[in-house]
């Protein structure tokens, strides 16, 4: 039987020379699975009126277990919100990285992300972006857990060490 006792979740990054820790419980992990269930049922973000209403829970307390997700990274709001911008790896906002998967379309943060959807949802699909600097039109399969084209290469312009210094940027 799950324990009621708080979960620890301790941020990866530093912020002002110190880790910090986000207190998070069983009720937010459960509000947090049914943000990313209703993610995938949906093709879209969900609103926290949709997770409210689908959790019994009130809309009030749905926005303060989504701002504990977000100060503990397993989600991201927009700036001083309660609306939903990444469930990573799918994004609620239109991006460069479209993906096809399980009979529906996301959009994805980032590469690295577009593969995470396939890898989530456990499917084969097809990513498509162009490319940053040429801007030609790049289409990936994914088939079996493995990548159609293996010569593309993924670049990170910033440290994966650094992402959530500014996770919308990266």
């Amino acid at each position: 039987m799950p324990s009621s006792a708080p979960l620890r979740l301790r941020r990866t990054w530093r912020s002002g020379g110190g880790a910090s820790v986000v207190r998070v419980d069983q009720p937010d992990i459960a509000i947090r699975n049914l943000t990313y269930r209703l993610f995938v049922e949906k093709g879209r973000a969900p609103t926290v009126g949709d997770v409210a209403a689908q959790s019994g829970s009130s809309v009030d307390d749905v926005s303060a277990a989504w701002l504990r997700l977000h100060d503990a990274h397993a989600i991201v709001l927009f700036s001083g919100t309660t609306e939903l911008r990444m469930a990573n790896p799918f994004a609620a906002t239109e991006t460069a990285y479209q993906v096809s998967a399980a009979g529906r379309s996301w959009y994805a943060n980032c590469a690295w992300d577009a593969f995470g959807i396939c890898a989530a949802l456990h499917s084969d699909g097809r990513i498509e972006t162009a490319c940053a600097e040429c801007s030609e039109p790049i289409v990936c399969e994914v088939r079996d857990a493995q990548v159609s084209d293996e010569n593309l290469l993924f670049h990170c312009l910033v440290p994966a060490a650094h992402w959530w210094d500014d996770i919308v940027f990266t």
